[in-house]
């Protein structure tokens, strides 16, 4: 009876963080993934399923050189987490769907299944449920890491998809071809810092609110760079400074972006632009968005950076604007964040 006494007044006063850390991977430490099986685990997802909810201190999945086909959820309960990889080119990430596959029977419930069999038909994946990574969470880190998806052309195929606040992407590759980046959730701040972005058509789109620090965005097509879709209530969606937007050899003509919805933001500032940027430099997607697009630039540089035939919708920034455009005054919020 005394030491079933003593186990009960054990357990009621040991303290809860004791209790928490049941898991060796309750902790700070580094997680290294590699393929070779010289980490603790050999895919990233088997690393992002141990970590704990909620954590508040900084946790890095550090991920060996090598390739790794998943298809990755980073959910909304994590934070403070940041998959570093060995080296940006050779730590790659990579799924290949696209929105126009089928859906097959494991996709769905059975009783859904009875009802699309009972139609002929399987509705197909979608824009939204193609992408190799989808961050729901707060405060993740991405750093030297290819994310990719290489489907073939046969539809939208996104590699990155963010819904989560406070998002840094440094010295990261993105690469697909059309929808590679989607900022999926309004009021949402990402930083891109130093990162490699290539696509086709809308390849940046969405209506986060979005920072491209000193990125290179590649073109492999004629088509348009951005698709903005920033709501009318948000001061800010995409701004890209000091980046140079290049294009492959068989371009010829480029948009720097369209409006998705009515009141998309996007700002080209200090950024290098191609010949291959079309003299109007904007599309109206539909004609009544050149009445609400937000379509800026300021200080480019290079063969496509003359403004003097841009649409009359779009518009130049004074140099007191372009003062107040800030990272710290995009961003700003009342959490304190500081990206860098």
């Amino acid at each position: 009876m005394k030491k079933i006494l003593y186990f009960i007044l054990l357990f009621t006063f040991l303290p809860l963080s004791r209790i928490q850390a049941a898991s060796p991977f309750d902790n700070p430490d580094t997680i290294v993934v590699s393929r070779d099986g010289t980490g603790q685990f050999r895919t990233v997802g088997e690393a992002i399923e141990v970590c704990r909810a909620f954590m508040d201190y900084h946790k890095v999945i550090f991920v060996k050189k090598g390739t790794y086909k998943e298809k990755l959820i980073i959910p909304q309960w994590l934070q403070n987490i940041e998959i570093c990889g060995e080296d940006c080119n050779e730590t790659i990430i990579t799924w290949d769907d696209h929105a126009n596959i089928v859906m097959n029977d494991s996709n769905w419930p059975a009783e859904l299944n009875q009802q699309l069999k009972a139609m002929g038909n399987r509705p197909k994946l979608g824009t939204f449920r193609s992408f190799t990574l989808r961050i729901d969470a707060n405060d993740i880190t991405l750093k030297n890491i290819t994310i990719e998806n290489n489907a073939a052309r046969l539809g939208q195929a996104v590699a990155l998809h963010t819904q989560g606040d406070r998002l840094k992407f440094i010295n990261c590759r993105f690469l697909g071809n059309q929808d590679t980046v989607y900022t999926g959730l309004a009021n949402t701040r990402l930083l891109f810092d130093h990162c490699y972005i290539e696509g086709t058509t809308d390849f940046i789109f969405g209506p986060s609110t979005a920072w491209f620090e000193k990125c290179t965005i590649h073109c492999k097509i004629n088509s348009y760079i951005t698709a903005a879709s920033t709501p009318q209530d948000v001061a800010f969606g995409y701004v890209f400074n000091e980046c140079t937007v290049t294009a492959a050899d068989n371009v010829s003509k480029l948009y720097l972006g369209r409006p998705w919805r009515d009141y998309g933001y996007t700002l080209f500032m200090r950024c290098t632009l191609p010949a291959q940027i079309r003299p109007e430099g904007w599309h109206n997607w539909e004609k009544h968005r050149e009445q609400t697009a937000r379509y800026l630039e300021f200080e480019n540089t290079g063969d496509g950076s003359d403004t003097s035939k841009r649409v009359t919708w779009s518009r130049q920034l004074s140099k007191k604007e372009a003062k107040a455009i800030t990272i710290e005054n995009v961003f700003q919020r009342n959490d304190g964040w500081k990206p860098f």
